[in-house]
């Protein structure tokens, strides 16, 4: 008897992620997505697309690929040698949320097993808009603000989970989708909705959570305080200091007297800034023959050090840098809350050198030795 291959929906957003190596904290709006192009941001999307058809190409044989013409999936599975069923039309080159919403729609309705779609929170809700919970989804983290629940921690990830759920049986649960302000996010301040609950496959150690916002506890704002006072008194002559995004971090700048910004990546040497909310372009010209040293703190719920968020402190950036000169900083709270340290830069050879053990500094003059996964 001749069994029919599972079919699975596969979308890309091939803006998605577009905005964040040039500061622009996210691609949403046609203005946004054309000063994106204007600072030389390039898509990342593709890439990410490739990286989790690059190991689903094991079960190719026995899965049904369904997607959209041209960039939103056509191309990159056609170039990973699937040969997939293309539903739908597009207008290349000018993509939409509408065309992600009837991608969604017409896949539904031809009752694929999952859709495995590639974005950030803003793709999301698109799919949510246009799935709700009738269809399993997975998300390939592929933008600026992946603070939804329903993305797996990486895009080689995200095709595990396809390939045990489809082939495997892997259970599902609700998952939030969530997506914030983004005027107000590129303002410095933090406006996140929850939009609803998609089905996704479950499996805790490929799957993130939901971000979770740093507490404003007076305790909290001590131990901050203790591990920025640490830092100050460690920084070192002439040493140009990449500082990420973060409560934490930003009380670096506080307690300098210099308004560093909340949700960007600022320069400061000699204990002063010399450079706010500075994108990929401008950091490395500014480490350029420089000897220096990256600043971050984890997400929240998640882990994450670099890849979500920070995405300004590209591969280039940690390699120019060094990574013997990366220092992570964390709050007890918020370090007793993860199991480990997460890293997703889009650069897997950088991803397995980042793995290991790494110092993170908790408290003054406390470290913690926490892995990263």
């Amino acid at each position: 008897m001749n069994v029919q291959p599972r079919k699975l929906g596969f979308v890309v957003n091939p803006i998605a992620g577009m905005g964040g190596r040039v500061g622009l904290k996210g691609t949403d709006g046609e203005e946004i997505l054309r000063k994106a192009i204007e600072l030389g941001a390039e898509p990342l999307a593709p890439a990410r697309a490739r990286e989790a058809l690059e190991a689903l190409r094991t079960v190719k044989d026995v899965i049904q690929l369904v997607t959209y013409p041209h960039e939103m999936g056509e191309d990159v599975a056609r170039g990973c040698g699937f040969d997939p069923t293309v539903i739908g039309s597009i207008t290349p080159g000018k993509t939409t949320a509408e065309d992600t919403k009837k991608a969604v729609g017409e896949m539904r309705n031809l009752k694929v097993s999952l859709i495995l779609f590639v974005g950030g929170d803003g793709t999301a809700r698109n799919v949510y808009e246009a799935a709700g919970e009738d269809v399993p989804v997975l998300g390939v983290p592929a933008g600026v603000k992946v603070h939804s629940s329903v993305f797996a921690v990486n895009p080689r990830a995200a095709a595990v989970m396809a390939v045990r759920f489809l082939l495997e049986g892997l259970p599902l649960k609700e998952t939030e989708v969530m997506d914030v302000d983004e005027e107000a996010f590129r303002e410095g301040r933090v406006s996140a909705r929850l939009y609803g609950y998609m089905l996704t496959p479950y499996e805790p150690t490929l799957i993130q959570g939901t971000k979770i916002a740093s507490p404003t506890s007076e305790m909290e704002m001590q131990n901050q305080a203790a591990v920025a006072i640490y830092i100050i008194e460690e920084m070192k002559p002439d040493i140009l200091y990449i500082i990420g995004p973060g409560t934490t971090t930003r009380t670096i700048g506080d307690l300098l007297d210099k308004k560093k910004t909340l949700l960007g990546v600022d320069l400061f040497q000699n204990k002063k800034m010399v450079a706010k909310d500075v994108n990929e372009a401008e950091t490395l010209k500014a480490v350029k023959g420089k000897e220096a040293q990256i600043i971050v703190t984890p997400i929240g719920g998640q882990g994450f050090i670099f890849g979500r968020g920070n995405q300004q402190i590209s591969p280039k950036v940690i390699r120019e840098v060094g990574l013997d000169n990366i220092i992570v900083i964390a709050t007890k709270h918020k370090l007793s809350s993860l199991k480990s340290l997460r890293v997703d830069t889009g650069d897997s050879r950088l991803d397995g050198e980042l793995r290991g053990y790494r110092k993170v500094i908790t408290d003054y003059r406390e470290e913690r030795m926490v892995r990263v996964e």
